[in-house]
């Protein structure tokens, strides 16, 4: 059976949920091709499934990119990716988090969040992997989703500890790559890269200090000509 023969089996299915694929930005010829990608069975397979939860969804180099309509679902589709026969998305790899500040700044993308996070999965049993992505801003926090994948625990510590991103009911959210009493999120763009203090070991104190950060430029000494131009 041809894609094209399995989509018009599901014609009752395919007509409530086009305008669901239409925002999705998948192109109805595409649907109706006439190929036996299993690819595409499964993506149109999520859309049945999950439809009222998926804002877009893409198919790149063999993996699939689900973004979301609101980090609320994220809980709820996990659960769905993880246990459902036809997907057995059993371990989560990690998650990445991605700072579009410039997007976010920009005063023609008025509603776009500023942070978007990634939760990258894979399949043992379909040997496929899956990204499911959302948007979030620096206000709003993120379900935790330790319950689901027990290896989220560090990656959200780090998130949080790098970006900034609170998870609810996180067991022990605290930061894991920075110093105790670490101030500012290092990975956000706003933040520079020299940071504002210094670590230095204090010899009358016997024991490390952090003081604020001093780039002196007095016994600094540049030379703009280059030592070729100097061979004769």
């Amino acid at each position: 059976m041809t894609f094209a023969e399995w989509l018009r089996s599901y014609w009752w299915y395919y007509w409530q949920y086009t305008p669901i694929i239409s925002h999705l930005k998948i192109r109805k010829i595409h649907l109706l091709k006439n190929h036996n990608d299993i690819n595409w069975y499964f993506i149109y397979y999520i859309i049945l499934m999950l439809g009222k939860y998926i804002k877009k969804v893409q198919l790149k180099k063999g993996e699939y990119n689900l973004y979301l309509w609101s980090e609320v679902y994220i809980e709820k589709v996990l659960l769905f990716l993880k246990y459902h026969i036809n997907s057995q998305f059993k371990l989560l790899m990690d998650i990445c988090g991605i700072d579009y500040m410039q997007k976010y700044m920009d005063p023609l993308l008025k509603y776009r969040n500023r942070f978007e996070i990634s939760y990258n999965l894979l399949s043992i049993k379909y040997w496929v992997r899956m990204h499911v992505k959302i948007s979030v801003d620096e206000f709003t926090p993120i379900n935790s989703v330790i319950q689901i994948f027990k290896s989220a625990n560090w990656y959200e510590r780090e998130i949080w500890d790098m970006f900034g991103i609170f998870f609810i009911n996180h067991t022990d959210l605290r930061r894991i790559l920075t110093d105790y009493g670490f101030e500012g999120f290092p990975l956000r763009k706003d933040f520079p890269q020299t940071g504002y203090v210094e670590l230095r070991y204090n010899n009358d104190f016997k024991h490390l200090i952090y003081e604020p950060i001093e780039l002196s430029q007095d016994f600094r000494t540049f030379d703009f000509l280059s030592p070729w131009n100097q061979i004769k």
